[in-house]
């Protein structure tokens, strides 16, 4: 299937007129270079950030490459890798496909990925990549998990991606402009793993993927499970991360 999608991609590029997910300049990519160098430049991995939550350091945090409120109160994930901030350039093209079910600025989102940060990223010893899951009822809803639909078009070979490991209880509350505990309490219980894949987990390093990061609540809760799982290490890779969660 994905080789299919490939090839109409390809065909798709070279024969329709094609707008870049950020500048929507029309050209022959999704994205097209000056906003990927734009990305190189000015993207949030050029920043010094919390290797555990990935959030941008204050000055009396960089010594310790760490935030203060991870030092506090350190969550269950490892560490924290973020393409870029919430409201950079990618912030409407991400709207677009969670909103708008515009498929196609996957494409766009995921091809800045592998060209700005993929190449950095140590694959070594990597067991899994998942994404964060949606509940039954809101991906009928949506019709698509717009985490996996990112996660599927990752280069990170040879890392095997399961997207049917991690399932979600629905809960029907919006969390956006939730503080911190309130985002906590919600997703307190809401992860398992699916039964068939708990052998797997013992000792292996997991890489959770997610396209949005705010307070951290809903990737904390997810190593909570995979870690009494038997899961040895978590990695958050993170499409974008706001700069600093409501508190």
């Amino acid at each position: 299937m994905r080789f299919l999608e490939k090839i109409v991609q390809s065909i798709s590029e070279q024969i329709l007129p094609t707008a870049c997910i950020s500048c929507q300049q029309f050209q022959t990519e999704t994205i097209c270079h000056a906003c990927l160098e734009n990305l190189h430049w000015n993207s949030l991995i050029n920043y010094e950030c919390c290797f555990q939550c990935g959030i941008p350091l204050h000055s009396s945090e960089l010594p310790s490459k760490r935030c203060d409120h991870c030092t506090k109160s350190e969550p269950f994930f490892d560490k924290t890798y973020c393409l870029d901030r919430y409201d950079g350039i990618l912030q409407d093209a991400l709207h677009q496909l969670k909103y708008q079910k515009r498929i196609a600025c996957a494409h766009g989102l995921a091809r800045a990925w592998n060209k700005v940060i993929a190449d950095p990223l140590d694959f070594n010893e990597v067991g899994y990549l998942i994404p964060v899951p949606l509940s039954q009822e809101k991906l009928h809803t949506r019709g698509f998990n717009q985490s996996w639909e990112l996660a599927r078009r990752i280069d990170c070979a040879p890392i095997q991606k399961l997207p049917r490991l991690l399932k979600r209880h629905h809960h029907a509350e919006h969390q956006v402009g939730s503080t911190l505990t309130a985002r906590q309490d919600a997703v307190r219980e809401m992860f398992y793993i699916d039964d068939r894949y708990i052998g797997l987990m013992k000792n292996k390093t997991v890489i959770v993927f997610d396209d949005v990061m705010t307070t951290g609540a809903t990737l904390n809760e997810i190593a909570r499970i995979l870690k009494e799982s038997g899961v040895s290490l978590v990695i958050n890779w993170v499409l974008l991360r706001t700069t600093r969660p409501p508190q």
